[in-house]
């Protein structure tokens, strides 16, 4: 996947649960358990809204882009 989610690290560090991230910006759980985790196939506009606010963080530091060693087809 060359579409990576930082949420897990960030939350990590700050000592913040998924759960309560989900109660503190009104977003459904398991929406942000599957970015945490890294199994989303989008990102909600209105949720990394909702993230960037709450952590202070940039849309870039919640995705990051790894290249392929090979691409896909």
């Amino acid at each position: 996947m060359a579409i990576h989610s930082n949420l897990k690290v960030i939350l990590d560090e700050r000592n913040l649960s998924v759960l309560q991230v989900s109660k503190d910006i009104e977003y459904r759980y398991e929406s942000l358990r599957k970015v945490y985790n890294n199994e989303n196939e989008h990102y909600p506009k209105k949720m990394l809204d909702k993230l960037c606010a709450y952590l202070n963080v940039e849309p870039g530091d919640l995705i990051s882009y790894k290249k392929n060693e090979k691409p896909s087809n």
